[in-house]
């Protein structure tokens, strides 16, 4: 299975969620980018986050966000 444009898409949303502070949530704005709006939206029908625009992690966002923040750390290489 190969990661498509979409995917990358809700990966880069996931990743811009602060996991240090849970009542920290996101808003996409209608300005933003065409790419980011579907994405949300995406995230939002899978019951990834609150509100079709943004909102909070829901309990399954937040294991994705995790997952993919972790993901990205671990692909950027730690330094020693």
């Amino acid at each position: 299975m190969a990661y498509t444009p979409e995917m990358i898409a809700e990966l880069e949303i996931l990743a811009l969620y602060n996991l240090d502070n849970h009542q920290e949530g996101l808003k996409v704005h209608n300005n933003a980018s065409s790419r980011a709006q579907y994405a949300i939206t995406r995230l939002h029908q899978k019951g990834l986050v609150t509100q079709a625009d943004g909102g909070y992690l829901t309990s399954l966002g937040l294991d994705a966000a995790e997952h993919a923040q972790a993901l990205l750390t671990i692909l950027a290489g730690q330094k020693a």
